[in-house]
């Protein structure tokens, strides 16, 4: 089932760390702002609300440092070979990333 963007809202004001919690909804206004749908903005926001989770209580966006602190997250969206036997959920070649 998807979530409809307020429902993902609701699940960016409890992000644990307020810093993280502050830029997603800054990020959020963004997105509004220069007239992205709200499917979009919706897709956008549980990506960085996810990766704002795994980064945990400790450290804000403003303390990643290194592409490894962001590779480790991208590496939890790849599905089990069983599941996605043609690599269909990965988007983009991380490797890439400066």
């Amino acid at each position: 089932m998807t979530m409809k963007l307020s429902t993902t809202l609701q699940h960016v004001n409890i992000i644990s760390y307020s810093v993280n919690a502050k830029i997603v909804k800054e990020f959020y206004e963004y997105l509004k702002g220069i007239g992205t749908s709200e499917n979009y903005q919706d897709q956008n926001l549980k990506q960085v609300a996810g990766f704002a989770r795994f980064l945990g209580g400790g450290k804000t966006f403003y303390d990643i440092k290194s592409k490894e602190e962001i590779v480790s997250f991208l590496n939890t969206k790849i599905k089990d070979v069983s599941v996605d036997p043609n690599k269909n959920t990965i988007m983009f070649n991380y490797r890439h990333i400066p």
